[in-house]
């Protein structure tokens, strides 16, 4: 359960950081209202940096159901604790935009694009083509997830003193792979606050776009395997 809940507030505090810079970005009235694509990709590289820090020490700080496929796939983690995982993850990742939301509320309201306030919770493609989207977000997940591999303690994962190195990864992701779909990278990271979106009472919300909501699912899926397969094959050269 310490595991557990490591993940779920680790989840979460990416969330609250990644989810809070894009808030502050986007929404109408904000201090941060259109500061920029650098803004946003350093606020979930420090959004990734806190939740590493918080979840290392217990839970080995995989905060994402693809990074926790890789490394029971490259045998570095049990698969009996997959779904222990997953579920802190995807629950962690809920609670984190339910806090976004909280602290960003009134600028919620005074925003009347539905589109934006989407933005705030999940990713989108700027140009949708969906097997395209889906092999940009295994690329940018290969990238973490082969990274992670060669970080990782073995059994556990990521360890408190690379809580900086992952955070400098998703950072480089960000700028490099992440205008074409917004680098989910994380399953959890876009399904969670995409369910907090559904249900939240945000005004002129619009829908959740599920058309689109398997991309940043599937495609982080194969690049974290395709990372895994390559670090059993070349991981001990």
């Amino acid at each position: 359960m310490n595991a557990f809940f490591a993940e779920f507030f680790g989840t979460a505090m990416i969330i609250v950081l990644g989810g809070g810079v894009v808030a502050n970005v986007l929404l109408n009235k904000t201090k941060g209202n259109n500061s920029g694509w650098i803004v946003i990709t350093c606020g979930w590289a420090v959004g990734v940096f806190t939740g590493v820090l918080i979840a290392a020490p217990v839970s080995g700080a995989h905060l994402n159901p693809a990074v926790t496929l890789a490394l029971v796939l490259a045998r570095k983690f049990s698969l009996a604790l997959l779904p222990l995982y997953v579920c802190a993850q995807m629950l962690g990742a809920i609670f984190g935009a339910v806090l976004v939301w909280l602290a960003y509320k009134k600028h919620f309201d005074a925003t009347d694009d539905g589109n934006l306030k989407l933005a705030v919770f999940c990713t989108a493609p700027n140009i949708r083509s969906y097997w395209h989207n889906v092999i940009t977000e295994a690329i940018g997940t290969y990238v973490l997830a082969l990274a992670v591999l060669y970080m990782a303690e073995p059994e556990v994962g990521l360890g408190s003193l690379n809580a900086l190195p992952v955070a400098i990864v998703v950072l480089g992701i960000g700028l490099s792979l992440g205008g074409p779909t917004g680098y989910a990278i994380n399953p959890a990271r876009d399904l969670g606050p995409r369910l907090a979106h559904l249900f939240l009472p945000i005004p002129k919300k619009r829908d959740c776009d599920w058309p689109y909501a398997w991309v940043p699912i599937l495609g982080p899926l194969i690049g974290a395997s395709l990372a895994s397969v390559m670090f059993l094959i070349f991981g001990k050269v």
